[in-house]
């Protein structure tokens, strides 16, 4: 019985040194660069897509001012577009980025245009106002308000999840909310790929770059998640995951494969007219696309998300789910 007192400190001394490492390693959230895929008009002009990133730790007080999320809260979406009434970024609340709502379970299953319309402008009103009123909402032709809530009823996306440290998004919670605002979109030089290089490599400096080749240094959401893809595989700690986002049936079509600019030129049939009047250039874009241009993204046989169930997306890196059921990358790959 004389042992039992000396048992009992030594059991006290290890249970708070478990919980004093515990509280020392720094946590693991995660974030995912999200591929978007090119719809409609625009879209069948020029099939390269649209990037953004999401983050599961940081959350929007406001589009274009950040904060660390709440328990409860399952991150944002950082974006690029043209004509937000002159902010080069915004950040939205995931679901309503994807479906319009602040509610998954309120997410329909199948949604004509006129359910899509009147569930954006439900959500504009309450939260999108802050953005201006003179913002028009966008159409085919123009950019607006529109393009920041209910993504996932015009196009698929591809979710590709990497880790992330609580330092890591605290410092860009503070630089992105210290930072000038302000537009300066071009389409051929610092459109939404250019914008998903810069957030990644505030995470991995100088790994994401403007590069000559392939698509004559226009970056593309192709080419940035490749960059990704190719440094998941020399550095397997960040723990890359694929993830599907269906598109919602019923408002328009299916969207497109993301492609470059090359594939886009040869696939469209641009190339024809172009090797009429420059040989040279159609050869040129054709050894582009053949030596450069094809990438392999792992994207075959991802996890499908559903609007209840995004647990795979949110859940802190290293969450350990069906092993059939997701996509990862290796050093292998």
């Amino acid at each position: 019985m004389s042992l039992m007192p000396g048992l009992r400190r030594a059991a006290f001394f290890i249970a708070v040194l478990v919980a004093l490492h515990s509280a020392c390693e720094p946590g693991h959230a995660q974030a995912a660069l999200l591929m978007e895929e090119p719809y409609g008009f625009f879209g069948a002009l020029n099939p390269t897509g649209h990037d953004a990133i999401y983050f599961a730790r940081i959350c929007a007080e406001t589009p274009i001012k950040l904060r660390r999320c709440a328990a409860d809260e399952p991150g944002s979406v950082f974006t690029r577009y043209q004509g937000i009434t002159g902010y080069d970024w915004v950040a939205m609340p995931l679901i309503a980025y994807l479906y319009s709502v602040e509610d998954p379970s309120a997410v329909p299953s199948r949604a004509d245009r006129k359910t899509v319309t009147r569930l954006r402008e439900q959500y504009h009103e309450a939260h999108l106002l802050s953005l201006g009123k003179d913002l028009p909402e966008g159409g085919t032709f123009q950019r607006g308000w529109s393009q920041l809530v209910g993504v996932a009823y015009e196009r698929r996306m591809y979710a590709f999840r990497f880790a992330t440290t609580e330092e890591q998004d605290d410092a860009l919670i503070a630089k992105m909310n210290s930072g000038a605002n302000h537009s300066h979109y071009s389409l051929l030089f610092w459109n939404c790929a250019n914008f998903s290089s810069a957030i990644l490599n505030f995470y991995f400096p100088r790994t994401f770059r403007r590069r000559p080749f392939p698509d004559a240094g226009i970056t593309t959401p192709m080419q940035v998640t490749y960059e990704l893809v190719r440094y998941a595989r020399r550095h397997p700690e960040i723990q890359l995951t694929v993830l599907a986002i269906p598109q919602v049936p019923g408002c328009r079509g299916p969207s497109r494969p993301n492609k470059s600019i090359a594939q886009s030129l040869v696939v469209r049939g641009y190339l024809i007219p172009l090797a009429v009047f420059c040989p040279a250039c159609a050869g040129g874009v054709l050894v582009d696309w053949l030596a450069w241009g094809r990438y392999s993204l792992h994207t075959e046989h991802p996890q499908t998300l559903a609007p209840t169930e995004m647990t795979p997306l949110t859940s802190p890196a290293g969450t350990v789910f069906s092993q059939s059921s997701q996509s990862s990358i290796s050093p292998a790959d």
